[in-house]
């Protein structure tokens, strides 16, 4: 008998629950992945203005991640609408749009302009990002000002808001609970750990701006760390994600709380690593006998 691998997040119905993590996908994979497979989408962080990111060098390795200070590059909202959302919504997938602003306004702004858009399932609050100056990060390390920006899009759409959170606090579960309180709907957990890397032969940093965000393999035992303590703390679905690249890698993520898992770092070393991780869950199922993926969620805390 095959499994049951429905979920919802926030009233969205997936198919099955694995999506994109924002920023690590689009659809130049659709030659490799048949994008109608995965139980949602979750699109690049866009903003109100086009954005042209930070200078080069912005991307490092690292024996088991990548480090990152790409700055939220993007076209800009007009754009996005007029010509990146129009071909992505005869998909037969949710598609959830990630935003970002410098202002608390910015995200309400950009929340409202985005109500008229057609296709969109729900919004990504991009509160924890680490590579911008002004917002990001900002916004993520403080509950208040977390649940600010939260109340401000709350306000300013009738999506599911889903508040994306930084593992660079000392309590990850009380911005969570301050965003919960503020109106969202949903959880992402987590965005890159700070992180640098030195080139010891120019003895000078590798990236531009210095710092980056660190995601991959390296970052797995944080992200999982992260969604035990939101899922024992808060009573919303968790958008698992922090370097999974299998299918083991995924069912751990629903043993600690997760409803969905995003795949993201892993799509740069394998395009196919969504559909990957997909199989190798539901091999995990049939294998274990278990005939709905709900059952294994928070399933760890028993």
């Amino acid at each position: 008998m095959k499994a049951d691998l429905s979920v919802e997040i926030a009233g969205i119905r997936m198919k099955n629950p694995v999506m994109t993590a924002a920023g690590t996908f689009g659809t130049e994979y659709a030659p490799f992945v048949d994008l109608n497979r995965l139980g949602a989408l979750a699109l690049k962080t866009i903003t109100l203005e086009a954005r042209e990111g930070n200078p080069p060098p912005r991307v490092a390795e690292t024996p088991a991640g990548m480090l990152n200070a790409v700055g939220l590059q993007n076209p800009g909202v007009e754009r996005f609408v007029a010509e990146i959302l129009p071909p992505l919504v005869e998909l037969d997938t949710p598609l959830i749009v990630s935003i970002a602003g410098a202002t608390v306004d910015e995200y309400g702004r950009l929340a409202a302009r985005l109500e008229t858009a057609r296709g969109i399932a729900a919004l990504e609050v991009n509160i924890s990002c680490p590579n911008v100056r002004a917002g990001g990060i900002a916004f993520g390390t403080v509950p208040e000002m977390a649940a600010e920006v939260i109340r401000t899009v709350r306000a300013n759409t009738s999506r599911p808001v889903i508040a994306k959170l930084s593992p660079n606090v000392t309590d990850i579960a009380a911005v969570a609970l301050a965003v919960a309180k503020a109106g969202a709907d949903a959880l992402s957990l987590i965005n890159t750990v700070l992180g640098t890397a030195i080139d010891i032969r120019t003895r000078r940093p590798i990236l531009a701006s210095v710092f980056g965000g660190l995601s991959g393999p390296a970052v797995k035992p944080i992200a999982l760390r992260a969604v035990w303590q939101v899922y024992k703390a808060v009573r919303l679905p968790i958008i698992g994600m922090g370097g999974i690249t299998t299918g083991a890698d995924a069912v751990e993520f629903f043993l600690a709380g997760a409803t969905a898992v995003a795949v993201g770092t892993a799509n740069i070393v394998n395009p196919k690593a969504t559909v990957d991780v997909l199989q190798g869950i539901e091999e995990y199922l049939k294998r274990e006998g278990i005939p709905d993926i709900r059952q294994l969620i928070g399933a760890g805390h028993i």
